[in-house]
């Protein structure tokens, strides 16, 4: 979007503010997509960004939940259940429950232990259902379950009939700026699928595999990704496995649809450095605040086509969010122009997880407004701003 165009949102809305524009996911969804074979299909983490749930639902056939809240979103969102995956380490027996006894099922569940394969199974067979499920095979983290007792499943499958057994998911970390990690691994899972069916007569129907795109977060993250892309796309295209492939994405999918808007509310000079106080900070930009500001952000103040503040030299500037904690930091030693009170300064890549995951119940601050630019151009607000001191108060 233009600085005309941000500016004007600004004004409408409000700062802080969270603007995700439909117009750059649609672009990323058709980049990734053409990069992979015809029988490669998206699945969407909709922890990555809830806010595009209505948006996702529309361009690509499968949405990831992990908690009780998410797959609520989905229902105000009026999700067809066939589109969700219900995945997760913790699996609320009363929710499966309700959700094997529904008149629809969901497309998968994810059995990410013995213990929930069993839970899953005592329900299919309660409400005499046949439960569609993947196992999730473990990078070696507290997620899914290992090689060998993936084995013992496979082996023992006629222990549970009222299980379809489907495939296998496998998603081992994100930000993999190069190919030959990607590439290895859809090999050795392509291996481990065909040992699957050598050994235990068992052919998967699909393979889910997450392949953890980076993101450039920062101006100095560096990676070739049509390389990347190109590279994923052979080892899809050359595998045996001949059933369908899932691939799980989040983060790469919505990071670029999204710009944060935060207004300068104060500016001074401490011992020779300049500080910009601005009203949002890293209760909203979590991304950029871990890293103590050491890396610079893709950030910009808006200009609003007067003229004002191109002609200034460029300065440094160290700009501090709104909470009382030093820790506060969005950026450090930025080159500015024309910074002052009441510029908007605007950060980019910002359309995942920072407007979840950031410590969004500190000093009791706002949560910003959010904001979907649609393919027309015109804005949908998606939330208004919500008060957090409600959620701080106790009962007196």
């Amino acid at each position: 979007m233009t600085d005309t165009e941000l500016l004007d949102l600004a004004r409408t809305f409000g700062t802080p503010l969270y603007l995700f524009d439909e117009r750059s996911l649609r672009s990323r969804v058709e980049t990734i997509t053409q990069a992979c074979p015809d029988r490669t299909e998206l699945c969407f983490a909709i922890k990555a960004n809830p806010f595009v749930v209505p948006q996702m639902a529309t361009l690509v056939p499968r949405l990831e939940v992990c908690s009780p809240g998410e797959l609520s979103i989905c229902e105000s969102c009026d999700i067809d259940p066939d589109s969700i995956v219900v995945s997760g380490v913790y699996k609320d027996p009363v929710l499966m429950d309700e959700l094997v006894a529904a008149p629809k099922l969901p497309h998968r569940f994810t059995i990410e232990s013995l213990g929930q394969l069993e839970l899953l199974h005592g329900l299919a067979v309660r409400h005499a259902r046949i439960v569609p499920v993947l196992i999730r095979l473990t990078s070696g983290n507290q997620f899914g379950i290992d090689a060998e007792t993936l084995r013992e499943v496979i082996d023992a499958r006629e222990r549970y009939p009222n299980l379809a057994i489907k495939g296998v998911q496998f998603f081992s970390g994100t930000q993999k700026s190069g190919p030959r990690r990607i590439v290895r691994e859809i090999e050795r899972l392509d291996e481990m699928l065909g040992r699957l069916e050598l050994e235990y007569g068992w052919r998967a129907e699909e393979l889910e595999y997450g392949p953890g795109l980076p993101v450039a977060y920062f101006s100095d993250d560096a990676f070739d990704e049509q390389a990347l892309l190109d590279a994923m796309g052979t080892a899809l295209a050359n595998l045996r496995f001949p059933g369908k492939v899932t691939l799980e994405v989040g983060r790469s999918l919505v990071a670029a649809c999204g710009t944060y808007l935060t207004r300068v509310v104060d500016t001074k000079c401490n011992r020779g450095q300049r500080y910009a106080i601005v009203d949002g900070g890293i209760h909203h930009l979590v991304y950029y605040g871990q890293s103590m500001a050491m890396r610079q952000p893709p950030c910009r103040i808006l200009q609003d086509g007067s003229g004002d503040g191109g002609a200034e030299c460029e300065t440094t500037w160290n700009v501090f969010g709104s909470l009382c904690t030093v820790n506060d930091i969005l950026a450090k030693q930025l080159p500015l122009a024309g910074l002052e009170p009441g510029r908007i300064i605007a950060f980019e890549q910002v359309g995942a997880y920072s407007m979840t995951e950031g410590i969004s119940l500190f000093l009791s601050r706002d949560l910003p407004a959010v904001v979907t630019v649609g393919i027309d151009g015109a804005p949908r607000l998606s939330r208004a701003a919500v008060p957090t001191h409600p959620f701080n108060t106790p009962y007196c």
